[in-house]
């Protein structure tokens, strides 16, 4: 648990308006939705995702790398990975597995991303289901066949032109500027607890701040020459 004389003691290392900032934007922020993007090759579509789920609120990016190594590019993301939780996938030849499973011990529902799966379209979609990993695959084969075998469900944009599909990008933000607008209308328990909140809050003040760590170690030390004190 992080404690909360230290968040108040690193708070007063930004302005007021910071802070506010920060409190208002955690109001925001969900872990009911998460984003799971398989072995995607193209960093300039990785970073546009990551800067979408930032900005609609996603905390939480799941990233399986396969094939290919993940990268950020900074142009397009424009710092949001700062802000967001990123876990990886790759210590195996083929990590969609464990990927899966570690989001199943969560309790999230895994929802992949098809044109091709004509499952459940946006505007049906129902967050009340629960938790919900959305799975987006690679820029042209789409998601893999174990995706297609052990996903829960598919989720699909309708889409009334010749062109079959939108690129990576495009689909996450549509879908994630649908359903999230939907969640926080609904009567879902769709926010951060206190203790995330807090944890949260503490990791953007330290990302926020120079030389946080060597504050942070300040911090601790008067505290622990406190509880000296009132031992003796």
């Amino acid at each position: 648990m992080i404690d909360q004389g230290l968040i108040d003691y690193l708070s007063a290392f930004i302005t007021h308006n910071r802070l506010k900032q920060f409190q208002k934007i955690i109001k925001n922020r969900t872990r009911y939705i998460t984003v799971v993007l398989e072995d995607i090759y193209q960093s300039q579509n990785a970073s546009a995702v990551l800067r979408s789920c930032e900005c609609f609120g996603i905390q939480d990016v799941h990233i399986i790398e396969n094939k290919n190594e993940f990268t950020v590019n900074t142009d397009v993301s424009l710092g949001a990975s700062k802000w967001i939780d990123l876990y990886k996938y790759n210590k195996k030849d083929y990590n969609t597995p464990e990927a899966f499973n570690a989001l199943r011990e969560k309790g999230y529902k895994i929802i992949a991303t098809s044109p091709h799966i004509n499952d459940t379209l946006l505007d049906d979609f129902n967050l009340d289901r629960g938790k919900t990993a959305l799975v987006f695959g690679t820029e042209i084969t789409g998601i893999t066949g174990y995706v297609e075998e052990n996903a829960d469900g598919f989720l699909k944009i309708p889409i009334v032109g010749f062109t079959e599909s939108f690129n990576i990008s495009v689909s996450a933000a549509i879908i994630l500027h649908h359903l999230s607008a939907k969640l926080r209308k609904a009567n879902l328990n769709w926010q951060l607890n206190a203790e995330e909140q807090k944890e949260l809050l503490y990791n953007w003040l330290t990302k926020s701040i120079k030389k946080s760590d060597l504050i942070v170690k300040e911090y601790q030390s008067r505290d622990k020459n406190k509880k000296i004190k009132k031992l003796k």
